[in-house]
């Protein structure tokens, strides 16, 4: 792309499809693409932007076909560099989808998904670094699911995805479903809503009703189900910290091996994101990623007799 003095360190090339309706360009980038309106003024002071090989101010009309070719030079964002996480020398990913722009693994169980000080590895983001360190891309983190908790984690690939990535998951577009296994009968389907907040003689564990409470939505749904426990599916409507562990909790029914909410339990903790629903940045198209359960998880299942309706 020959627009620029300055060589480009991230650059995206997207044909419009043949649905695409005719709208102006900065609509596209912003109302469509979600990119945000600090990283299309860079764009357009630095014209580092064309359609079909020209560059257009950001009024004109775009429309089906049009070969859109755009990058960045690496100052328009905050963190060019990620956090700079040690890569892991032989990491043992378990990928679910990779393109261009991000991949989603499938986290397990006891793996932090980042590092909580600069050095540390072992991290589920150090082996993201790892498995990039010969590319051209770097690791961005984009959410994150707790140390017990295993399943699908989205990574960035290059920063300037995150903000849309971010705004997805915000406003629910991308959002993730869980299985977890609670103690006793849970059945039939619902939501819960209580607000959470932090408890206030440890600030490290949330409740409902804490300090500083904020509103929290979860959707469950009844898979199976006994006397002695449950299998849920859940969907989280917003994303507090713990949310899905305290709801349960508050329930009368936590999760199996909660170390937090559930520390009587001496079983290790059975939750799993089983699936993702992604939205691919730019095409803006949705896909149905699935994270296979555990081995650990479904012995689980089939010794409480709890298998037979999973999804």
């Amino acid at each position: 792309m020959k627009v620029g003095k300055v060589p480009l360190r991230w650059q995206f090339n997207e044909i419009l499809n043949q649905k695409q309706k005719e709208l102006p360009l900065r609509s596209l980038l912003h109302e469509q693409w979600l990119l945000p309106n600090r990283l299309i003024h860079y764009l357009r002071i630095r014209r580092n932007i064309t359609v079909n090989g020209q560059y257009r101010s950001m009024n004109e009309l775009v429309a089906a076909g049009d070969m859109i070719e755009f990058g960045f030079q690496g100052d328009e964002v905050r963190t060019p560099d990620a956090n700079d996480y040690v890569p892991t020398a032989k990491p043992r990913l378990k990928i679910l989808y990779e393109n261009r722009d991000l991949l989603v693994v499938n986290k397990p169980r006891g793996q932090k998904t980042h590092p909580n000080y600069h050095g540390e590895t072992g991290t589920l983001m150090n082996d993201v670094a790892g498995y990039l360190a010969d590319t051209t891309s770097n690791a961005y983190m984009v959410h994150r699911i707790d140390l017990q908790t295993s399943g699908a984690v989205i990574v960035a690939k290059n920063p300037i995805v995150v903000p849309i990535l971010n705004r997805l998951i915000s406003t629910g577009k991308i959002h993730r479903q869980y299985l977890a296994v609670v103690e006793g009968k849970f059945s039939g389907n619902g939501q819960m809503k209580w607000p959470i907040g932090k408890n206030p003689s440890n600030l490290h564990l949330h409740q409902v009703n804490g300090l500083n409470a904020q509103a929290a939505l979860t959707y469950y749904r009844s898979l199976a189900s006994n006397e002695q426990r449950s299998l849920l599916s859940l969907q989280l409507a917003t994303g507090r910290t713990h949310q899905l562990r305290v709801h349960l909790a508050y329930s009368g029914h936590p999760i199996v091996g909660d170390p937090l909410y559930n520390p009587a339990s001496p079983e290790k903790m059975l939750l799993h994101g089983s699936s993702q629903k992604l939205v691919i940045p730019f095409v803006m198209k949705s896909l149905n990623i699935t994270a296979p359960l555990p081995s650990y998880f479904n012995d689980y299942l089939v010794k409480y007799n709890l298998a037979k309706k999973q999804i």
